[in-house]
């Protein structure tokens, strides 16, 4: 059991709603959803009775409720005792990665980091993950999260996080681009798409181009950034592929 879910689970228990809760833990309401079934998957009873209007604690909830705040109480005095022996890590750590990765990957790293070294100051920096490599070898940034570039400096580590699918993603608004792509067999060379100016998933895209011999696709856009992506195909300017965990993230 995760202490994170425990206090997003503590959080929604007093607030009774999903959208403030997300809010407030800072991540997407798709991820808080998954973080409470897995709670409810883990003790096998649900936790809350969900409507259409109101969010209540069940009575398996409310078992929870306590042991939660028991056991984050616990948490807290442990850490408080440890902080007083012996020495630890201090300055300054800055990190920098996507603002989707600040969301999906980086804050139960840095619960783990500030719980073993709380005298250590985190300088978080975003901005496109296609930049991270260049952040870390130029020593702009400690480290970094983001996809595995193809070919890794002798000077920088690698270490997995996660294999994230990709997904090629179209406008759900009525236009002509959801139009071209909703038949049985879309004629790719013909659909406008928007591309990562640079980074793992542009080469992925070149590379789904070559082996269905699009000699000269359309491009729509050339951008920075998957969430400006996310942002164009919801304007209906085109079709991308992209990280999933970059949908799971973005504003519902």
């Amino acid at each position: 059991m995760d202490l994170r879910d425990l206090k997003t689970f503590l959080h929604l228990a007093e607030s009774r709603h999903f959208g403030r809760s997300a809010r407030a833990m800072h991540v997407s309401p798709s991820t808080l959803s998954r973080q409470i079934q897995r709670l409810e998957e883990d003790l096998g009873q649900p936790l809350f009775v969900r409507d259409n209007r109101t969010v209540t604690l069940t009575e398996a909830g409310e078992e929870l409720r306590v042991f939660a705040q028991q056991t984050l109480l616990q948490y807290q005095q442990l850490r408080h005792t440890l902080d007083q022996q012996g020495p630890s890590l201090s300055g300054e750590l800055h990190i920098f990665c996507s603002v989707t990765a600040a969301y999906s990957h980086l804050p139960p790293i840095l619960d783990r980091f500030r719980a073993e070294h709380p005298s250590v100051e985190i300088k978080l920096t975003t901005g496109d993950a296609a930049d991270a490599m260049e952040k870390v070898v130029t020593g702009e940034a400690d480290l970094a999260i983001a996809g595995k570039p193809e070919t890794l400096p002798g000077a920088v580590a690698f270490s997995m996080l996660e294999n994230l699918a990709v997904v090629l993603i179209a406008p759900a608004l009525p236009c002509p681009v959801r139009n071209q792509v909703s038949v049985d067999k879309p004629d790719w060379s013909t659909v406008p798409f928007i591309m990562a100016d640079q980074g793992p998933v542009r080469r992925r895209i070149e590379l789904w181009f070559r082996r269905h011999k699009i000699s000269n696709p359309q491009i729509y856009a050339t951008v920075g950034g998957h969430e400006a992506m996310v942002s164009m195909v919801a304007l209906g300017c085109g079709v991308a592929l992209l990280p999933e965990v970059v949908l799971e993230n973005s504003p519902e």
